[in-house]
């Protein structure tokens, strides 16, 4: 496992377009794209998989988050990278049993080619960019300060604050720190830079 940090690129980018297959059922129809989010107040895209120790020690109170926030207005997407090669608990068949498993409310999308992934430079599982209305980037960084392994509790602190900002119309104060988690598992010649 090889730790990395996002990248935490400039505010006020837009959101890169994508059009992606859904792996939860319950959450969407079967193809998923930016365009279906254009009424919603705010947009939450998670970088995301199944094995890593990162996203196993938030994805229960990810879950508990997006399901109080999407009833405020935050739309949620997350979106699996990972090479499915050399990493097969990613794949999408074990996505869609991660998102039944765990109660995920929101799609989960795969992004087989990693065209997303770059597009958006995501360095690590989990990675989070949360856009305005306008899907203009306003925060990117970690949920909490809560990691395996140290004694902070999984609260969604960072998120938290950032997204009520969005949602009540005003800008989103204080430092963004960065995420930090498994590196995206990318394919041999999609590596950032290549």
């Amino acid at each position: 496992m090889t730790l990395m940090p996002s990248t935490m690129p400039g505010l006020g980018i837009p959101a890169p377009d994508f059009t992606l297959p859904n792996t939860n059922e319950e959450a969407g129809t079967s193809l998923v794209k930016l365009d279906d989010f254009a009424a919603s107040q705010a947009l939450l895209v998670a970088f995301w998989c199944n094995h890593c120790p990162y996203v196993i020690h938030v994805r229960e109170g990810f879950a508990d988050f997006a399901r109080e926030y999407q009833s405020r207005g935050l739309a949620v997407v997350a979106i699996g990278a990972n090479d499915v090669k050399t990493h097969p608990a990613d794949n999408p068949d074990r996505m869609k049993e991660a998102a039944r498993q765990f109660g995920y409310t929101f799609p989960y999308l795969y992004d087989e080619s990693q065209q997303v992934a770059k597009a958006y430079d995501a360095a690590c599982t989990p990675d989070f960019f949360l856009y305005d209305e306008h899907h203009k980037l306003v925060y990117r960084g970690q949920f909490d300060a809560s990691r395996p392994g140290n004694s902070e509790p999984v609260t969604g602190h960072d998120m938290r604050r950032a997204v009520d900002a969005v949602l009540a119309g005003q800008p989103v104060t204080g430092e963004q720190l960065p995420s930090i988690g498994c590196n995206i598992k990318w394919q041999p010649g999609n590596e950032p830079g290549q």
